[in-house]
């Protein structure tokens, strides 16, 4: 049986002190001023720090507590509302970079989940007027 991703990173204690981090450096470094700006225009960074756990916790092979939560755990229909450009997205992984660091996460694994986390920050862009496009169009992804 193969080691479900949220085993590398020490479980859900693990995990936990990841996303913890991980706000921290959005709550500290300057790549994280327009993530934080970002959150502060919703429910905020201690609500964000919640759910993002429950989500990662599903995603990296444990327990699906946002899908319990909300009943899916589509990240495409979680951002739809919020413009995401190129380098909020560069932005999100420099400050999840710093928060693996300080865990002590690498390795092969670490780098898969790094990679994955990559395409998915790049899937999520959808600010159009950083692709020089007007902002008022409609686009389905049907």
């Amino acid at each position: 049986m193969s080691e479900r991703m949220i085993d590398h990173i020490g479980g859900e204690t693990g995990l936990r002190a990841l996303v913890e981090d991980f706000y921290d450096f959005i709550e500290t470094l300057p790549e994280g001023e327009t993530l934080r700006k970002l959150h502060l225009r919703g429910h905020g960074l201690d609500h964000v720090r919640v759910e993002q756990f429950n989500f990662m916790s599903g995603f990296l092979g444990g327990r699906r507590y946002y899908e319990e939560k909300h009943g899916h755990m589509n990240l495409r229909l979680m951002h739809a509302h919020i413009p995401i450009s190129q380098q909020d997205a560069e932005d999100w992984l420099t400050c999840m970079d710093h928060a693996l660091a300080k865990n002590g996460l690498g390795g092969p694994e670490i780098d898969k989940m790094r990679a994955i986390l990559r395409r998915i920050c790049m899937m999520l862009v959808n600010d159009l007027a950083a692709w020089g496009l007007p902002a008022d169009i409609s686009v389905h992804t049907d």
